[in-house]
């Protein structure tokens, strides 16, 4: 079988019985072809050896393809390779016969300050107090609505978004799949499509946040639109992941952050303020969705630079202000005049 072939079955079969996200299958398809470019034309499956596999390795790195990326690479042609393992048509995968190693990936999650974090909440509320929903239950719907209307299902959306990515912790692709039945109100929670079609339940613990997210599940189902996503575009589309960037990008210019902040963010700065207020990592784990608790403890090491700095500050050790002098073997505190023997 050619392998241009093999990819194009793979696809066909793999992605009919795994659930995987439309993004998930863009970034294969990609990795596939970049497989396949490297390999010779008419190239066969069989051909996939542990010499090609160094090989396109070799390659990547004098691309200067960063570490995360090649190991994400190799990841992809694995499951390709298990996939024609197991229908038979290879006789094992050639990463069985294959050591690589691409180097440490030390990538830190990015989170924003408290003070940050309260400003982009703040800026949201105040642009959508400027655009009070003058009755409940108004239709806002394309081709039939008023430019006021839609700026106020726009700005009570906006808030929405980012209210929501702050209290859950949801990444940017979830919100962006979330559908008006995932939101159980009566429970609080929304029902997650996760990463890796692991699902969840993303639950909603604050009352200011869940009267935030009723109302405009109120609004949004007021309007007209053939699409069944939480929240829709001016077109009456899902809301892309891109649109919700934009969103968080405009929030920060209106609130004076200099920085540059993604949706992705919010998330890491849930995470880190949990894990800095006492939340077991495990609890952390299953409300973020991660597979691996290796995963989660990625954030540990930020908070454990504040742990340092807090007990810098507050450690009652250094405020006794002791005198200590060395008397041969022997210590002596002046201010307590206790004398201890060195054990």
């Amino acid at each position: 079988m050619l392998l241009n072939q093999a990819i194009d079955d793979f696809f066909q079969g793999y992605f009919s019985t795994h659930e995987r996200s439309a993004k998930t299958r863009v970034a294969y398809r990609s990795d596939l072809d970049q497989v396949a470019t490297h390999a010779t034309r008419d190239c066969e499956l069989t051909s996939l050896t542990p010499a090609f596999i160094e090989g396109w390795a070799a390659d990547l790195r004098l691309k200067k393809y960063s570490p995360a990326s090649m190991r994400r690479k190799m990841v992809v042609l694995k499951v390709f390779c298990s996939y024609w393992v197991r229908k038979g048509v290879l006789s094992e995968s050639p990463f069985w016969r294959v050591k690589l190693s691409f180097g440490r990936v030390t990538h830190l999650p990015r989170a924003l300050s408290e003070t940050e974090m309260r400003g982009l909440l703040t800026q949201a509320r105040q642009t959508q107090s400027a655009f009070p929903i003058s009755r409940k239950g108004a239709v806002i719907s394309k081709g039939k609505s008023s430019n006021r209307s839609t700026r106020q299902y726009r700005a009570l959306r906006n808030l929405a978004l980012v209210d929501l990515l702050f209290a859950t912790g949801m990444r940017v692709g979830e919100v962006s799949a979330l559908n008006l039945v995932d939101f159980a109100v009566s429970d609080s929670c929304f029902r997650v499509k996760g990463k890796g079609g692991r699902d969840r339940l993303a639950f909603v613990v604050d009352e200011q946040t869940l009267r935030i997210q009723r109302e405009h599940v109120d609004l949004r189902s007021s309007i007209t639109s053939d699409s069944p996503a939480l929240f829709v575009n001016a077109s009456g589309e899902r809301l892309s992941t891109q649109g919700i960037a934009n969103i968080i990008s405009q929030f920060r210019k209106d609130a004076g952050i200099e920085r540059h902040i993604t949706p992705h963010m919010l998330r890491h700065t849930v995470a880190t303020l949990l894990l800095r207020n006492g939340v077991d990592i495990r609890v952390v784990q299953e409300f973020l969705g991660h597979a691996s608790i290796a995963t989660t403890q990625r954030y540990t090491h930020i908070t454990k630079d504040h742990l340092i700095e807090v007990l810098r500050k507050r450690h009652p050790s250094c405020g006794f202000g002791h005198k200590v002098k060395f008397v041969g073997h022997k210590v002596k505190s002046v201010r307590h005049k206790v004398t201890r023997r060195w054990s």
